[in-house]
């Protein structure tokens, strides 16, 4: 509902279940006039007002309360909006925040939005990007347990990373050249070898290889030192080996006004930078910074004017 109020660069279009929506804008006491989104060709719908598609819940939902029966609800929902991007129906997709487990409990695998929509959409290597604070910072390894990451960073793997997130950069953010820096695994980037092999073993011929090829790659670096403001003022993009390595800096540098893009999709996608909160759920007082922000940077992605420019 306060996505009706605020001018957007994009018209709307919410996949949810149409009578969920109208109960939350009476428990807020806001007014509620989505009307329905169009089932045919796109631009039949006049105005930028927000529309919704309508995807049934599986039984009511209770504010706060995960329901281990509405997950195949969820899953739909990003069906519906990843299937309407392939399809040419929309333009790109804008995720909200969901909750992993309530989805496993109900017993169905599922590791995370990223995983998700590259399997839906065909997508063989899918990177996690995030976008805030006057940073990118993208991901060698996404949703994995710290015991299994070493064994996931391959030569193979690390080597298609760099190829995507070299190649979205160009076509999606404008940067014909970008220039990478790409973190080490280990404290102090092993140490030459004292601290781990990863960096002389797999990183370093990656890197070297791609640095063959033309790439502008810095590393691997450590990373408690990888972040000082000297050496990202040259930077497009920081390459991180594991989730927890990068993204805490960068949500501390702009926590409710982030973006996560998906990058190596054939279609775009963003989402906000944060969890469900379900503390706040119903009482309309949860921030909504990073789903504008989310929104803005999609329509920049669409429009070709997302450019070099790392400002939050």
């Amino acid at each position: 509902m306060q996505l009706a109020r605020r001018r957007l660069p994009a018209r709307i279009v919410v996949v949810a279940d149409r009578e969920l929506l109208k109960e939350r804008a009476r428990r807020l006491r806001v007014p509620f006039a989505a009307a329905d989104f169009p089932p045919g060709p796109r631009g039949k719908a006049a105005g930028r007002a927000p529309q919704v598609l309508h995807a049934p819940l599986s039984r009511p939902a209770v504010p706060g309360r995960l329901d281990p029966a509405n997950s195949r609800y969820v899953l739909r929902t990003l069906e519906m909006a990843a299937d309407g991007c392939r399809e040419g129906r929309f333009d790109a997709m804008v995720t909200a925040p969901l909750q992993k487990s309530v989805i496993n409990d109900a017993g169905i695998a599922f590791t995370g939005h990223t995983e998700f929509l590259a399997e839906r959409t065909g997508a063989k290597h899918p990177v996690m990007m995030l976008v805030g604070g006057g940073m990118r910072v993208a991901l060698a390894t996404t949703h994995l347990a710290l015991k299994d990451v070493a064994r996931a960073i391959t030569r193979e793997g690390l080597e298609t990373t760099l190829r995507v997130l070299h190649a979205d950069l160009a076509a999606r953010f404008a940067i014909p050249r970008p220039r990478i820096l790409v973190a080490g695994l280990n404290p102090h980037a092993g140490e030459a070898g004292f601290l781990g092999r990863e960096e002389a073993d797999t990183i370093n011929p990656v890197l070297e290889k791609l640095r063959a090829e033309g790439f502008d790659l810095a590393g691997p670096l450590p990373a408690d030192t990888l972040f000082h403001p000297r050496r990202l003022k040259d930077c497009d993009c920081v390459l991180a080996m594991y989730h927890d390595q990068g993204l805490p800096v960068l949500k501390y540098a702009s926590f409710g006004a982030g973006v996560n893009v998906t990058l190596g999709l054939p279609i775009i996608r963003t989402s906000v930078d944060h969890g469900t909160a379900l503390d706040l759920s119903g009482t309309g007082k949860a921030d909504i910074g990073s789903l504008i922000a989310a929104i803005e940077l999609a329509a920049a992605l669409v429009t070709g004017k997302a450019g070099r420019s790392l400002s939050s």
